[in-house]
């Protein structure tokens, strides 16, 4: 029987995420988890393969609005929920689906299409390139101190039912967004993701709980969900806090935030995780060493509509150069492409005829489109080839970032 590739039925994704937990390892999510993620599961947006009446493949998309270089918002596809059943890999339906996804999208208008990859090496081929990257550390709280700046002793903490206080720590969210490049800004919904907390979810500690950070007249401008988990030997507590969230507005609210988790009675270690690499904790801890920093890829990038994507960001310095863009995956972004953006950052990309000045494939620039991977060392990795003397520096200043780019949670 010949595989069928189709747009999801709402009367079938629950068969259609069976399959994609089996693509996953075959654990079940707690019911809440399902049933969140079916309420914002755009059904028109997900394409399922079947076999007969068993569903095989699987890809979706959500429409987010993505903050990029510059502080504007940008519409970009989501992709999420790409799997395929063991018995029918290598069978070419991963391609099939990303390649009729990605004419979806483009048919759509979105400029840019991003997803976390659960396999990196799986997505680079389609012309997603890695473009940001997320910190762990795991603290011990013991041997490490911080150095707090002026204003923090002012700072009112709180502790409040995470529900809530969900307005409030929204308010800090959406404030955030602009400052940022690589954070959604949240669609209704999305909201609800950080609160989930099933005893399934807990891995052995508290449920979740939330401390807001207000100034004196009440305002509240900072927050941290976390939870505590309990641990004893033979020389007493060795418990650890679990940071789920942590957002503030001020240098002053975040010292108080991550001062209050490190405090918490009968816990010796911090440990926080999907934080940003350019985190305000690093300059504040007393021993980085014992902060045990780590890093690995987060959102990955791809430009669907090149010219569109390219303008919709600021730049950092002004620049002219030609891009030579290779595309297999997504042709029409093949060729040549001026871009030139002015002493205030405003761009312009056009096809030209012009010889070209940088050569690369559109993963690298989906790589350095929020401003956190430059372009000179994709260049000295090889990836980015210099026609023109001096290109590759002018074009890697203008792209760069004074912020690193953060995706504060998964989809």
């Amino acid at each position: 029987m010949a595989l069928e590739m189709r747009v999801l039925q709402a009367d079938e994704w629950d068969v259609w995420y069976d399959h994609l937990e089996l693509a996953f390892g075959g654990v079940p999510e707690s019911p809440e988890e399902r049933e969140l993620y079916k309420s914002l599961t755009e059904v028109d947006r997900s394409l399922g393969v079947w076999d007969g009446d068993a569903c095989v493949g699987s890809a979706g998309a959500f429409s987010f609005r993505l903050s990029v270089p510059g502080g504007a918002v940008v519409p970009a596809a989501g992709v999420t929920m790409v799997g395929v059943s063991p018995t029918h890999r290598r069978r070419g339906v991963l391609t099939s689906l990303m390649r009729r996804q990605l004419d979806d999208i483009r048919a759509g208008g979105e400029p840019l299409a991003v997803l976390t990859a659960s396999d990196p090496a799986i997505y680079g081929r389609f012309g997603y390139g890695p473009a940001s990257y997320a910190l762990a550390v795991e603290v011990d709280t013991t041997r490490v101190r911080l150095s707090v700046p002026p204003g923090t002793d002012a700072i009112r903490l709180r502790l409040v039912d995470p529900q809530r206080a969900l307005a409030d720590c929204e308010r800090v969210y959406a404030a955030l967004v602009p400052t940022r490049p690589g954070m959604p800004a949240r669609q209704p919904g999305w909201e609800h993701q950080s609160l989930l907390d099933a005893p399934a979810m807990r891995g052995g500690g508290s449920p979740l709980k939330c401390v807001v950070a207000e100034r004196e007249d009440g305002e509240v401008v900072g927050y941290a969900r976390y939870r505590v988990k309990p641990d004893w030997d033979l020389t007493g507590s060795e418990g650890r806090v679990e940071v789920s969230d942590l957002d503030a507005l001020d240098p002053a609210a975040c010292a108080a935030l991550w001062r209050y988790l490190f405090s918490i009675d009968l816990t010796w270690t911090v440990r926080a995780t999907r934080r940003p690499v350019d985190d305000p904790l690093l300059h504040l801890v007393s021993d980085i060493r014992r902060s045990q920093p780590r890093t690995r890829d987060s959102l990955h990038v791809r430009l669907v509509d090149l010219a569109a994507a390219l303008e919709a960001r600021t730049y950092g310095a002004p620049v002219d150069v030609v891009l030579a863009v290779r595309d297999p995956f997504g042709p029409w972004n093949e060729g040549r492409w001026r871009l030139v953006a002015d002493a205030k950052g405003v761009a312009r990309c056009t096809r030209t005829e012009e010889a070209a000045d940088l050569e690369l494939s559109v993963r690298e620039l989906g790589s350095a489109y929020l401003g956190g991977i430059t372009l000179t060392s994709l260049g000295a990795a090889g990836l980015v080839r210099e026609l023109r003397p001096g290109a590759l520096a002018e074009t890697s200043r203008a792209f760069a970032g004074d912020v690193a780019p953060w995706l504060p949670h998964g989809f």
